[in-house]
């Protein structure tokens, strides 16, 4: 299959990267639509992947060795993946990085959270990269946003933690609109959200159908609650202590009486606030080291509702309707 080549003038993130030959043959056999930001998505064992990604995600497949200390959060795309980051690095590491907001030397202050847990797909083992992880000291901080049948098969068999954050796909629609749009090259002009929505809808989106996604760790989340957390947006904004307290129990590391006493789950929450991350010069000006999309992009309204000021009453009809079908019987809801 021949891939176009992208003037080097394009974003990065815009430019076709080399694929292996292994890679190139798998796509050539696989059903394929258009991506909303440039490029393709390649139909891969029920889910859709970006062609950018699909080589990082057999890669991270075929080689990566999970540890009983691992902790991995997966995520649907544009569900608040930045901000549950920079939660979960500063919860696990509050010994070595006091989390006060007036602490300058938090590494939180100048890395955005993406480089702070790497991502398999779009990171680790992106562009034919094979990574030497076995210097990473414990507890090892990942992320990715492969359904959980695409993860690699050492995750599923070891006592790694998986901390799987989703959202109403209402929210997850009007963020991917904003986002694809910031991100395609103004000669490609705008996805209108009618575009977005119905490729929404059909299931071709990114690392979906996200039904399929949700439907994947829900499940996963009751079979094996000991190692897959699963927690919606909408539920962490409403109650952040509550979960942050969950959450570090469920990873093995409660706050204690002492901590408690000294507000250090209120100090991570400020840190990790959208507020703070999103003023923070280095989420104001930086790039992502790999695919050089700035991290501003990530940064939009930090809310959960804003579907209302978008989506028309057909619309959410429409998607109520699919979201009642999809997750019929599954105790899972939206």
């Amino acid at each position: 299959m021949s891939l176009p080549q992208t003037p080097p003038s394009l974003p990065q993130y815009l430019q076709e990267i080399e694929l292996s030959q292994e890679t190139r043959d798998l796509i050539s056999k696989l059903p394929t639509e258009k991506a909303l930001i440039s490029g393709n998505l390649h139909q891969y064992k029920g889910f859709w992947f970006p062609t950018r990604y699909i080589q990082g995600v057999l890669a991270s497949q075929k080689h990566f060795q999970a540890q009983d200390t691992d902790i991995l959060l997966a995520t649907t795309p544009k569900s608040g993946t930045t901000w549950l980051k920079a939660i979960l690095f500063a919860l696990v590491n509050r010994v070595h990085y006091h989390p006060d907001p007036q602490n300058q030397d938090h590494p939180l202050l100048t890395n955005n959270s993406h480089a702070l847990v790497p991502s398999f797909e779009s990171n680790l083992y992106f562009k034919k990269q094979i990574p030497d992880l076995t210097s990473y000291a414990p507890p090892r901080l990942f992320s990715a946003h492969l359904p959980l049948e695409s993860l690699p098969q050492s995750v599923k068999e070891s006592a790694c933690k998986v901390v799987y954050l989703c959202r109403n796909p209402k929210d997850i629609i009007v963020s991917l609109w904003h986002y694809t749009n910031r991100l395609r090259h103004r000669s490609m002009g705008t996805n209108s959200l009618e575009e977005v929505f119905q490729y929404f809808c059909r299931g071709v989106s990114p690392f979906g159908p996200f039904w399929d996604h949700v439907s994947g760790y829900w499940k996963g989340s009751l079979e094996r609650p000991e190692t897959v957390f699963f927690i919606k947006y909408e539920e962490m904004k409403e109650q952040p202590g509550l979960h942050l307290r969950r959450l570090a129990e469920f990873l093995g590391c409660p706050f204690s009486p002492e901590e408690e006493a000294q507000g250090v789950v209120d100090n991570i929450l400020r840190l990790c606030s959208f507020e703070n991350l999103s003023n923070l010069d280095v989420n104001k000006t930086g790039k992502l080291s790999k695919t050089g999309v700035e991290h501003s992009a990530f940064f939009r309204r930090g809310e959960a509702g804003d579907w209302r000021n978008c989506l028309t009453a057909e619309m959410v009809e429409q998607l109520d309707r699919i979201t009642e079908e999809k997750l019929q019987g599954s105790g899972l809801k939206f």
